[in-house]
């Protein structure tokens, strides 16, 4: 099968062997896949994702079921699939049955494909790692890539009262207020946490999903209230920077640090349950939903991760096999 595998250049298509299901495993027909961030680490070679050397990178892809191991339960061979799974850029993938989820009836494969992650990732660490209550101030950075929108989305669902989102591209973070943000700051500027704690009266933020790290982590601590909590997903603003210690301990801040990395199949078996008991109705009524900037087949991933690198999407970027 042709599949996007990593190179010292980035991804190039190859043809490798076609995946075979693990007893646990649905064997998926590929329709299309979603990129994220990790993807162009991987696609140089970064295993610390999930990817290994020769075999198909990517994480999460949505497609048709065409054949089940023996321990699976509650699927079977046509049913419709989304996943949170390696090895998405190819024409088949595997995935752990506690990893996919049923599309809903009306939805398309493409607008699938956008879900999973940032449904799973999101409901984590706004709700389990981040203990978000009704009425809470929240601010997701990063908030125009298509996890940053379900986050925004999830957060308004799930009763938080005001809602913030950044983006340092004018024309992305004009475009946030149409998915739950009541204010969008640039986090480029240097008074973004003076704005923050203006909108929300002084009081500061309950709740940071922090997708940026870097320089803007003592930002953050600054116009956070006082026993709020951040949790740290993304590092797109650099892994190490200067930490403010004091406002740190000062205002009693939880810093948490959360990843898939160093999960175990049972640990995302038991996310995606969590996510579904509070999220799926919303998923199947079409109240959380991705944008999609562009679409490339397969055979284009290099122009599909070249695009990405950019930093110019709003939304996701796909691909189709």
């Amino acid at each position: 099968m042709k599949a996007g595998v990593a190179s010292p250049n980035g991804v190039v298509i190859a043809d490798v062997e076609q995946p075979k299901p693990k007893p646990t495993d649905l064997l998926i027909k590929v329709k299309a896949v979603a990129l994220n961030r990790a993807d162009l680490g991987s696609a140089k070679g970064d295993t610390s994702h999930g990817s290994s050397a020769g075999k198909p990178i990517g994480s999460e892809f949505s497609g048709e079921v065409v054949e089940v191991g023996k321990d699976v339960r509650d699927f079977k061979p046509g049913d419709r699939v989304m996943c949170h799974s390696p090895g998405s850029h190819a024409e088949f993938a595997v995935s752990d049955y506690g990893r996919a989820m049923k599309i809903p009836d009306g939805m398309g494969f493409e607008q699938a494909a956008t879900l999973p992650i940032g449904l799973n990732t999101l409901h984590n660490a706004l709700i389990t790692a981040g203990r978000l209550k009704a009425g809470e101030n929240v601010m997701v950075q990063g908030a125009s890539s298509g996890v940053g929108i379900i986050g925004l989305q999830v957060a308004k669902l799930m009763g938080a009262k005001f809602v913030v989102g950044t983006s340092t591209n004018d024309a992305r973070r004009a475009r946030l207020k149409e998915f739950g943000a009541d204010l969008a700051v640039n986090t480029k500027d240097p008074d973004w946490p003076k704005q923050v704690l203006e909108a929300t009266g002084g009081k500061g933020l309950n709740l940071t999903v922090d997708m940026l790290s870097g320089s803007t982590v003592s930002q953050t601590m600054a116009c956070t209230a006082l026993l709020g909590r951040i949790v740290n997903i993304g590092r797109l603003a650099g892994m190490k920077a200067e930490f403010d210690f004091d406002a740190h301990a000062r205002q009693r801040i939880d810093y948490i640090g959360v990843t898939f990395r160093t999960r175990s199949i049972e640990d995302v078996r038991e996310i995606l349950v969590k996510m579904r008991a509070d999220l799926w109705d919303d998923v199947k009524a079409g109240r959380i939903k991705v944008p999609i900037d562009k679409t490339y087949p397969l055979a284009e991933a290099k122009a599909g991760h070249e695009h990405m690198r950019t930093n110019q999407h709003f939304g996701k970027i796909l691909l189709i096999p």
